[in-house]
């Protein structure tokens, strides 16, 4: 990925209308983007290319699928030496459940945000998996609540 690829406004027009909805046809997006569809084609392609667009999914509703409960859990490891932070990422990778991963600098080495059906299953991961993992010291955990905000990706800035 090229952190200095050159990103003109129709760039940004395509990559906020692409953020935005991922289901676009070129057609619609080439139109937004004030292109035809070959030329908007091509810039979506040099995109992906380039890394900047890093790939396409479908957002699902967690609690039409089972999943009624969202933790977020602060994990704090023994030993912060590179072998045992990557031997806890390599773990939590395993784990379907654990939806992000984010390692911190500061008193907590990791969140991470969890998915459940309920809270007997979470507390069965917390026991089993968690806890229990080679080199953590302590698991604290916050269920959430309540969402009122949940963007995907990043702003775009539209101006250059």
């Amino acid at each position: 990925m090229t952190a200095n690829y050159p990103l003109d406004s129709i760039d940004r027009l395509i990559l906020e209308n692409l953020q935005d909805d991922g289901r676009i046809t070129n057609v619609d997006l080439a139109r937004k983007a004030g292109l035809t569809a070959p030329p908007c084609l091509r810039r979506v392609r040099a995109l992906e290319e380039a890394g900047i667009i890093e790939g396409y999914h479908a957002q699902l509703n967690a609690n039409a699928l089972g999943y009624g409960i969202m933790v977020f859990a602060m994990v704090s490891l023994k030993s912060q030496a590179e072998d045992d932070l990557r031997q806890f990422e390599e773990h939590v990778a395993t784990l379907p459940e654990v939806r992000e991963c984010h390692m911190l600098n500061g008193e907590i080495d990791f969140v991470l945000k969890i998915v459940a059906h309920d809270l007997q299953a979470f507390q069965h991961l917390l026991t089993s998996q968690l806890t229990s993992a080679p080199n953590v010291t302590s698991v604290k955990t916050s269920l959430i609540v309540r969402t009122s905000k949940d963007l995907p990706g990043v702003p775009v800035d539209t101006k250059e």
